[in-house]
């Protein structure tokens, strides 16, 4: 190889390696979760008049966050989950921005997740069995 080839080689190997880097930057993340509080992957968001709970899963792992709908001054909120067979694990208390994360190792076992925010709340019911 001369002088030439190997510096236009090196160039191209170069660009190559670059666009490969900011892709990975610029890509979402199939696994990055929306709210950055839960590993996993979403499962399920439950909304309700005040605001939202968002589930993810890893695993046998699920996590979950209670949101409110406007962010701003601070409001009773509480989010918890349940395995079935187990107690429930609960974060609660008077929030800003979300009450949670909240992770419990599920299993194969179904999962209830329940989300307060203000006045309005929300029950998922047994699910993901």
């Amino acid at each position: 190889m001369d002088w030439g080839a190997l510096n236009r080689w090196l160039s191209l190997t170069m660009a190559l390696f670059t666009a490969c880097g900011l892709l990975t930057l610029t890509a979402p993340q199939a696994e990055a979760a929306s709210t950055g509080f839960c590993a996993g992957r979403k499962m399920r968001t439950l909304p309700f008049s005040t605001g939202s709970v968002q589930m993810f899963k890893r695993g046998g792992y699920v996590c979950a966050v209670a949101l409110p709908r406007t962010v701003g001054s601070r409001k009773w909120m509480s989010v918890s989950v349940q395995a079935r067979g187990n107690r429930p694990v609960t974060d609660k208390g008077r929030f800003v921005r979300r009450a949670g994360p909240v992770t419990v190792h599920a299993g194969q076992r179904c999962v209830r997740v329940r989300g307060t925010v203000g006045g309005g709340s929300v029950s998922s019911g047994w699910i993901l069995c």
